[in-house]
């Protein structure tokens, strides 16, 4: 694996931490790292706040089996569209 991306999914992975939709980061370490390939993915392929902010939401629903609407998969979406515009490799 390349050093940018250990970095990217670094970034990436701490900000799902952050959001922790389960609540549960402090004592499942890694528990979102289901969603960082396919995000990584869409990132890549130019995917925008809507597409990521739609992944998000069917993550929580069919994966997790959350309600997604208090967990505001929106706002996860524009946070993780702004952290790529800013951090991604080769900008």
């Amino acid at each position: 694996m390349r050093p940018e991306t250990d970095v990217t999914e670094h970034g990436l992975r701490h900000l799902l931490d952050e959001w922790d939709p389960i609540g549960v980061e402090d004592d499942a370490q890694g528990e979102y790292d289901c969603m960082l390939a396919p995000l990584l993915q869409q990132l890549r392929d130019g995917a925008d706040q809507t597409e990521i902010g739609d992944y998000l939401r069917h993550e929580l629903e069919d994966h997790f089996g959350l309600d997604p609407l208090g967990l505001r998969p929106e706002a996860m979406a524009s946070r993780v569209i702004s952290w790529w515009t800013a951090a991604r490799p080769g900008r």
